[in-house]
């Protein structure tokens, strides 16, 4: 039976530690949150089998507010982590919450890596096109042209398409949604969280305070409206040709393929080595066993 939003709020929440959150009004992390519980509890997973890992930034807070096994680590480093964590224990579900200079800017070396490996985990990725917690400097996904404290003339770079770049590393499931089609996004999580490899879900966000009021783009309700009027189905996509599609965002499932996965692969190799290793003589069993010479 589904659960109302109380009865998951109550289920999955640590109640008794660091409320209120530290989330601006109108930030899309707590909807981010929420579809990704809501994703969850939909799959039946048990709580306790679950990992999510985070690094530094405004989205990088959720672990610590939710009852799961949860690691807050470094900037730029969750993926890091999280990949220690599955090989360790790979019957966890693993799941990283990174903002979008957390994933592709500090911790883009990582990023890269644990797409072209396909170990089974998935990166949520917030892409609010800003450091919204450190400072407001540009990120690796803030427009050109687009304002920061980094960039007060405007942004000279362009930006990454960071779906498109999981893409091309290797990821082998790959899903773009934003903060306003919760349905959708809660869906292409759940598709992401059963699929066996490495996933990543971009969603794009707002930040109204950081971003949003630099670059005159009104309050929360504004970038909300922004993000539905903006948004193209992947399926409409297709039909559309490369100037239409220029400033658009394409949601939906965008790569969705099998590929060997790391820990089996990883697996079979410590199989072959233990084949490898001959059988230990006498003498050698009673070193192992006693760290003592016979």
């Amino acid at each position: 039976m589904e659960r109302s939003n109380r009865q998951i709020i109550q289920k999955y929440l640590r109640h008794n530690k660091k409320f209120p959150h530290i989330w601006c009004p109108g930030c899309g992390n707590g909807v981010v949150l929420g579809c990704l519980l809501r994703a969850i509890d939909r799959i039946g997973w048990i709580k306790d089998d679950v990992v999510l890992v985070s690094g530094i930034g405004c989205s990088s807070r959720a672990p610590v507010y939710v009852d799961f096994n949860t690691l807050h680590t470094v900037h730029g480093r969750a993926l890091a982590f999280a990949t220690g964590v599955k090989l360790a224990r790979p019957h966890l579900h693993v799941v990283t919450l990174m903002g979008d200079g957390d994933s592709v800017g500090i911790g883009g070396n990582h990023f890269v890596h644990a797409c072209r490996r396909n170990i089974d985990m998935t990166a949520v990725i917030i892409n609010n096109q800003i450091y919204g917690m450190t400072g407001g400097q540009v990120s690796p996904a803030t427009p050109q042209g687009a304002l920061s404290t980094t960039t007060v003339y405007g942004n000279l770079d362009q930006p990454f398409d960071i779906s498109r770049l999981a893409e091309a590393a290797g990821a082998t499931f790959v899903a773009r949604s934003t903060t306003y089609h919760v349905k959708e996004l809660e869906k292409v999580l759940g598709q992401a969280f059963r699929h066996v490899g490495f996933s990543v879900v971009e969603v794009v966000a707002g930040c109204p305070t950081t971003y949003g009021r630099r670059n005159k783009l009104g309050g929360p309700v504004e970038m909300m409206r922004w993000q539905k009027e903006k948004a193209v189905s992947v399926k409409k996509a297709r039909e559309m040709a490369p100037e239409e599609l220029a400033g658009r965002i394409v949601t939906g499932v965008l790569v969705d393929r099998d590929a060997p996965e790391y820990t089996r692969e990883y697996e079979k190799i410590r199989e072959a080595a233990r084949a490898a290793q001959p059988e230990p003589t006498v003498e050698e069993d009673k070193v192992d066993r006693t760290g003592a010479e016979p």
